[in-house]
């Protein structure tokens, strides 16, 4: 479980196609304090720990990640956000993450206002996915309030700490991202279908 707390910002050093699979080399200011077998989320996405060098770690992507999220995107020299599972007594300082991204968004606009950013991003509704006005959204593993709902779309208000300590400085109109919907929300919706 994560936070969408953003701890770093990882650096891709390599990337190695095994199969279907993708070897993800990635370099972290955290990599010496993990360990093998710990998850940590990439752009809101949960992957394990196999191998750990000096500064380097190594997680492994399979297919159904590749084609569900935006890591099959990856390049070399690419930033992703960083985060560890979240320790039992730790404050939830955002909200509550599993790392199971839900499916993927594309930027449809960037707005500046006054020191701050409106990103609006627009999902396929037939995932049955939804956002609400001031619910959670996680987008690339980021921790954060909707400003703006519709039936496919939503907005996020980034303030400058954020956008400058996390990936969102590098999306472009354009860039897909990754989405993982409020856990709780979706239950309710969930429960709210079976009803109907």
């Amino acid at each position: 479980m994560f936070t969408g707390i953003i701890e770093d910002l990882g650096i891709i050093k390599n990337l190695e196609d095994e199969g279907e699979n993708l070897h993800i080399t990635v370099q972290t200011s955290i990599t010496p304090e993990l360990k093998i077998d710990q998850s940590v989320a990439h752009n809101g996405v949960c992957l394990t720990v196999v191998s750990i060098d000096t500064n380097n770690y190594i997680v492994t992507a399979i297919k159904e990640t590749l084609d569900k999220t935006n890591l099959g995107k990856l390049k070399v020299g690419d930033l992703v956000n960083i985060e560890r599972a979240m320790k039992l007594g730790d404050r939830l300082d955002g909200h509550i993450v599993q790392g199971h991204v839900d499916q993927t968004a594309k930027c449809i606009s960037i707005i500046e206002e006054n020191g701050s950013w409106v990103f609006t991003f627009q999902y396929d509704k037939s995932y049955g996915n939804i956002t609400i006005e001031k619910g959670s959204i996680t987008v690339n593993g980021v921790s954060l309030t909707v400003v703006g709902s519709k039936a496919n779309e939503f907005s996020v208000a980034i303030i400058p700490y954020t956008y400058e300590h996390t990936t969102f400085n590098d999306i472009k109109v354009g860039d897909t991202v990754n989405l993982e919907f409020d856990v709780i929300g979706k239950y309710v919706k969930r429960l709210n279908d079976l009803r109907n």
